[in-house]
């Protein structure tokens, strides 16, 4: 069965070219190009799908989840956990994976709609896309997740909810772990394109060494992965970085990582090269993730509540759904060190 990605690429034309024609909004959109998509339709022949609805609430029971990479295990388990709280409520969760590309975004959205769903959960993406800002203004709930607004953002002018982990204290609670531990020469490990939330983690980190007056120059180690943003390579990210920091003068002896899968990369890359964990070097990730404790030694890492963001999510949702009245809100989640073996007992 055709799809709308289908549609454009027939046409030779952009996602939302054709689902501006879908909802007729072709008043900027010259003939030549509504004649070529709607041919492209036809011989596809392809029409928005129709869905059956709740009868009660007269929307479909289903709410969308948009995520970078389900290849990602932070993703992953924030599906699950959106997927349990959905479950209460006897909502479906359609799950979407964006590659954080626009097209895709816009493809999905239209996919929503098209499924008569009226609630999309956005994790990580840059929610001021006009995308989004269109979707919303046409009766799409939508929450952001990890993407907090910014302090310029008026209440009354946001259309999206927002639900985050307070990243920037859980980049100081990892930072401040292994000064605590008696770290000295501490790095923060990254890929190098930078998202919100990443930012948000990089800040807190650097105020607890500027705090303890210890360097900053230099900490912020960034390795390109093949993919933009790297969200489907962080433990291979991990492993390539393991080489980096080993030639570092001095060589550090504390290392936060952005996420638990480049933590894992790195003690594995850095064990290979006959380094000890924790004794030479000790790491703590973010996120917590369930290899984390797995692996060898046990990664300690940041965790965000992880069942009670995606309930939040999911109810808010489901309330401005029913309420469209209901004013988006932003709600900001405290972050709790996971304290494994990856990082020393004590101060040396």
């Amino acid at each position: 069965m055709a799809n709308i990605r289908d549609v454009a690429r027939l046409a030779g034309v952009s996602i939302s070219s054709v689902s501006n024609v879908m909802n007729n909004r072709i008043s900027q959109m010259s003939e030549e190009t509504r004649l070529r998509i709607e041919k492209a339709m036809s011989e596809l022949n392809y029409q928005r799908a129709r869905v059956s609805v709740s009868k009660n609430s007269g929307q479909a029971k289903i709410i969308g989840l948009l995520v970078p990479s389900i290849v990602n295990p932070s993703f992953s388990a924030l599906a699950h956990a959106v997927d349990l709280s959905a479950r209460a409520y006897r909502y479906r969760v359609l799950l979407g994976n964006s590659y954080r590309q626009e097209n895709e975004e816009s493809a999905f959205i239209e996919d929503m709609f098209s499924h008569g769903v009226r609630g999309i959960i956005v994790a990580a993406s840059d929610i001021r896309k006009t995308h989004f800002i269109r979707a919303a203004e046409q009766g799409m709930m939508i929450v952001s997740y990890d993407n907090q607004f910014s302090d310029s953002m008026a209440s009354d002018t946001r259309v999206f909810d927002s639900v985050s982990m307070d990243n920037i204290a859980a980049g100081r609670l990892a930072a401040q772990h292994l000064i605590d531990r008696g770290c000295q020469h501490i790095v923060f490990a990254t890929e190098v394109a930078l998202t919100m939330g990443r930012s948000h983690k990089i800040d807190g980190f650097l105020t607890v060494l500027r705090n303890h007056r210890l360097p900053v120059q230099h900490c912020v180690i960034e390795g390109k992965a093949c993919s933009e943003y790297g969200d489907t390579e962080m433990f291979e990210l991990g492993l390539t970085l393991a080489t980096e920091i080993l030639a570092m003068t001095p060589c550090p002896d504390g290392i936060v990582a952005i996420n638990d899968a480049l933590g894992i990369g790195l003690m594995v890359g850095l064990r290979t090269a006959g380094v000890s964990i924790p004794g030479d070097v000790s790491i703590v990730g973010i996120d917590n993730i369930s290899l984390s404790g797995l692996a060898d030694p046990g990664l300690t890492s940041v965790m965000p509540p992880r069942a009670e963001m995606a309930q939040v999510m999911v109810e808010r949702l489901i309330s401005r759904i029913n309420n469209n009245a209901l004013p988006p809100d932003e709600f900001l989640f405290p972050p709790t060190l996971i304290c494994r073996q990856s990082v020393r007992t004590k101060a040396i």
